[in-house]
């Protein structure tokens, strides 16, 4: 049977009392060093999300404010061979606005990402109610 190599996470059951009391601010240290990468990357993906979804804000603006006038002005045209006038100008506004609500979902589902991811500070606030309680036991 193959033998695995050792483990690279050091074995501290044996380690005195001092050891470990020892070992504490460079815990602490290491701890307040990946809560702040925590927080750096959940800054990243929050402000990357807030940039997506004001994105697709604007492409709904831009088919609400520019299809209207331009586009649709042919397809009445075009609608109008078959129906009456008024009835293809109603099609082609309906389109619009369903295509502006498709895009302005789009751009809220990805502002309610926000709301949904979590928050490094409180996970640090977590950590530091759990150290203190710790604290107390002593």
């Amino acid at each position: 049977m193959a033998q695995l190599p050792p483990s690279p996470v050091r074995d501290r059951a044996d380690d005195s009392l001092f050891t470990l009391i020892g070992d504490v601010p460079e815990l602490v240290r290491n701890l307040v060093i990946a809560e702040v990468d925590a927080a750096k990357k959940w800054a990243a993906k929050t402000a990357k999300d807030a940039g997506f979804g004001t994105g697709w804000m604007l492409v709904a603006l831009f088919f609400l404010f520019w299809a209207i006038p331009a586009f649709l002005c042919f397809v009445i045209a075009l609608l109008s061979l078959w129906l009456p006038v008024w009835a293809s100008a109603l099609i082609v506004f309906g389109v619009g606005v369903i295509l502006a609500a498709v895009f302005a979902l789009l751009g809220l589902l990805r502002f309610k990402r926000l709301a949904k991811s979590e928050n490094p500070a409180s996970a640090a606030r977590t950590d530091v109610a759990i150290v203190k309680e710790v604290a107390n036991e002593f």
